[in-house]
């Protein structure tokens, strides 16, 4: 039998990239999956390319009423929610003098409270059906030490990483496994705009950043999505059910704890 045969997935952030991978992989090890996103047009043309078992789920994890809205709809649709993967996040990077405000609040708004706001209201209508169910968060090796240039996201994916501990400790008595997954430099469209932000203030041309850290990582190269999907899938499933606040580094070589 397909290792989550049966199961309802809800992944945030998945019109793209990390989480489209997470739902196509979901998908082919049995469960149904809402790819929630603010582009729901994105989401809705991910979906469609995965298959049946996928549908979108329009999502602001910044909003009170469009998370309870996207619940309610996975609800309805497929009886609840056992997995959900916290994926949603947004980057940015800046010389602490000149770190703005509005940069911080966004990150923080998005990284941190959109992954605390949907965590509990997924907890909450898990607990409600009685059933247990996993939740896994998306941390990063950015959040295991600090950057010159990266202090807000930084801080922002060690605060998931701490509330994974928390969570955890506090849902597993209602059968709910909180973890979360540090992935290290995972290729695709995002680093190509972390990359041009290194350049503006590294001085470096358009490329090079992305380079240096590829060679950089033990392994030998940057990750692609579907690097990450096996830990994610072990993290959904029966196999993860004595796993209890930890968080797994995924990423090459790049940390090890």
């Amino acid at each position: 039998m397909k290792r989550l045969h049966g199961k309802s997935a809800m992944i945030t952030g998945a019109a793209r990239g990390i989480g489209r991978a997470f739902a196509k992989a979901y998908v082919q090890e049995g469960a149904t999956v809402a790819l929630a996103d603010i582009d729901a047009a994105g989401a809705e043309q991910a979906a469609a390319g995965i298959g049946s078992g996928a549908y979108a789920v329009p999502l602001d994890v910044t909003d009170a009423a469009s998370i309870a809205d996207a619940v309610a709809a996975v609800e309805e649709r497929a009886d609840g929610v056992d997995i959900l993967v916290n994926n949603a996040a947004v980057f940015d990077l800046a010389p602490i003098t000149k770190i703005s405000r509005e940069s911080f609040e966004r990150l923080f708004s998005i990284n941190v409270s959109g992954t605390l706001f949907m965590l509990q209201a997924v907890a909450r209508s898990m607990i409600a059906r009685g059933r247990g169910g996993k939740i896994i968060n998306m941390a990063s090796q950015a959040g295991r030490r600090g950057e010159a240039l990266v202090a807000v996201y930084c801080a922002t994916k060690a605060a998931v990483i701490s509330l994974t501990q928390s969570a955890g400790l506090d849902l597993i008595k209602h059968g709910i496994n909180v973890n979360a997954i540090a992935p290290g430099v995972v290729d695709g469209a995002h680093w190509d705009g972390v990359d041009a932000l290194f350049a503006r203030y590294e001085n470096r041309p358009l490329g090079e950043k992305k380079r240096l850290v590829g060679e950089a990582v033990p392994l030998g190269r940057m990750a692609t999505p579907e690097d990450l999907t096996g830990m994610a899938v072990f993290l959904a499933s029966a196999e993860s059910d004595y796993v209890v606040a930890q968080t797994f580094n995924v990423d090459g070589g790049n940390w090890m704890s």
